[in-house]
């Protein structure tokens, strides 16, 4: 027996013993205007009390069980910085309601006795609302207050930057390489899905993805002991969202946060509904070699290439090469002129000709 159908059967209980002793009051009190009414104490007082359980069983778990429901929900969406900043707003608004109630209370009645109570509300509730809606603004002021911020320029560690990371950045593991460099300020998040998920292709029968998400749980257990940027499981969810990649897009949106990712299709649609990414191949093709055409540089052609006569090599970065008239050159190291560069988001590809055949 679920907690709806007990409050709808207590609340049937309550009411209904309330319309049987309000029953009787009631039938005198239509019975003085209508004094030939058909009907009997008895019946009056059981048709009284049959539509008072009734209306007791049906609205009961919508005054009880559903607002509850909802603020749980609430809550648990709720990042603890807005849990904080709302019971800090709702003590505020209290205490300036307790100090206007007294003032109130001295009105003429009955606003005397109805004010103090109306007061409390809204003080309340505009106390919640500003603290919550200016969150971010309340905390610059406080920093600005303290006077240890004005000694020392903060870091971007410091600004309580969060970056939500997805399954396909921890399994790249080129993660925990760029944390060390210091260019991730902030807090990883890691939500429960995620590590569920990353758990879960550990354990598949497959073994190549049973070595990735043995891989990833290693690369997240050396972000957790590294000191370089704080990482943080966290058990917030979104209730009614099966994907993992929706669910990632509705926390980012919720915790107003950039996702950390390798995913191209979660890069595409993440960025259709507003949400900021930090692509990890992005920034791989950011920081390879400019080369532009018509340069020259050396490099060795290890294989052949699918088109005729080509050949193919690899610069440091892992940038392929795809070299003109290459293949009489394998397992050679030669000077090549650039061509051509094609960028993709996959990655950065060069194509070039042979000094020699210039």
């Amino acid at each position: 027996m679920n907690a709806i159908l007990i409050s709808r059967i207590v609340g049937a209980i309550v009411l209904g013993i309330i319309g049987a002793f309000t029953g009787l009051p009631i039938y005198d009190y239509v019975s003085g205007f209508i004094p030939n009414l058909s009907l009997s104490q008895g019946a009056t007082i059981a048709i009284h009390t049959t539509v008072f359980a009734l209306i007791g069983f049906l609205i009961t778990p919508y005054i009880t069980i559903k607002p509850l429901q909802g603020l749980a929900r609430l809550f648990k969406k709720a990042t603890p910085q807005v849990l904080i900043s709302g019971l800090v707003g709702l003590v505020i608004g209290l205490v300036t309601a307790a100090i206007m109630a007294y003032p109130l209370s001295l009105l003429p009645s009955p606003l005397g006795s109805i004010l103090p109570f109306v007061g409390l509300v809204i003080f309340g509730y505009l106390g919640v609302v500003l603290f919550v809606t200016r969150e971010e603004d309340f905390l610059k002021l406080l920093r600005g207050a303290n006077p240890k911020s004005l000694k020392s320029p903060k870091t971007p560690a410091d600004a309580d930057r969060r970056i939500l990371v997805d399954t396909s950045a921890i399994i790249d593991g080129r993660i925990a390489d760029i944390a060390k460099t210091g260019f991730l300020g902030g807090s990883l998040i890691v939500p429960r899905f995620v590590l569920n998920e990353l758990q879960f292709v550990s354990d598949s029968a497959d073994s190549l993805r049973r070595q990735r998400g043995r891989r990833g749980l290693e690369v997240l257990a050396e972000l957790q002991t590294s000191k370089d940027i704080p990482v943080i499981i966290s058990d917030v969810d979104v209730e009614g969202v099966r994907e993992v990649d929706e669910r990632l897009i509705i926390l980012a949106q919720q915790m107003n946060c950039p996702i950390l990712t390798n995913d191209y299709n979660l890069n595409r649609v993440a960025e259709l509904q507003g949400v900021k990414i930090l692509n990890i191949n992005d920034l791989s093709n950011a920081v390879k070699v400019v080369l532009l055409p018509g340069e020259e540089f050396n490099i060795d052609v290890i294989q052949e290439g699918k088109e005729y006569q080509q050949g193919v090599g690899y610069l440091e970065d892992g940038t392929m090469v795809v070299i003109e008239n290459g293949q009489r050159y394998l397992e050679q190291r030669i000077s090549v002129t650039v061509t051509k560069i094609l960028q993709t988001s996959a990655g950065r590809m060069i194509f070039a000709k042979p000094v020699l055949d210039h």
